[in-house]
């Protein structure tokens, strides 16, 4: 008879929030291979733009820009560049929650988030979409 496992022996398992992180990096890990490959040489990598995720989008302004949103709710948010300040990279900001109850499945949620990601880096690039897609 076994005794009770210990921490250490029990596997690992990511969290929801665990999991959409990693979609989100794996994702941009896609745009940027995808940017190598479309613009060659021209490409500069994309580590000098931030990627973060909250749950819930902040209350906006109806008039505010940058924002990717479905039905009037928020999915990502593009902060730009305040050079001399603290937000001194441009931030692009990723809603897990809404963009999760869009989604039945992972391949639903991946897609979305290349295509809300892809969205983003085209403004903030000045790039078509298209050129973004994976």
């Amino acid at each position: 008879m076994r005794g009770p496992l210990a921490p250490g022996a029990l596997p690992l398992r990511r969290t929801p929030v665990e999991e959409f992180d990693a979609l989100v990096l794996e994702s941009v890990v896609a745009i940027e291979r995808r940017l190598a490959e479309t613009l060659g040489e021209k490409f500069t990598d994309l580590r000098h733009i931030e990627f973060a995720v909250e749950e819930v989008p902040p209350e906006t302004q109806p008039y505010e820009a940058d924002i990717v949103e479905e039905r009037g709710v928020a999915l990502s948010k593009l902060y730009p560049a305040q050079p001399g300040t603290i937000a001194a990279s441009p931030r692009i900001v990723l809603y897990r929650r809404p963009i999760e109850l869009r989604c039945e499945s992972k391949g639903e949620a991946e897609s979305l988030v290349r295509s809300v990601l892809a969205e983003q880096l085209a403004s903030l690039l000045n790039l078509p979409p298209d050129d973004l897609e994976p």
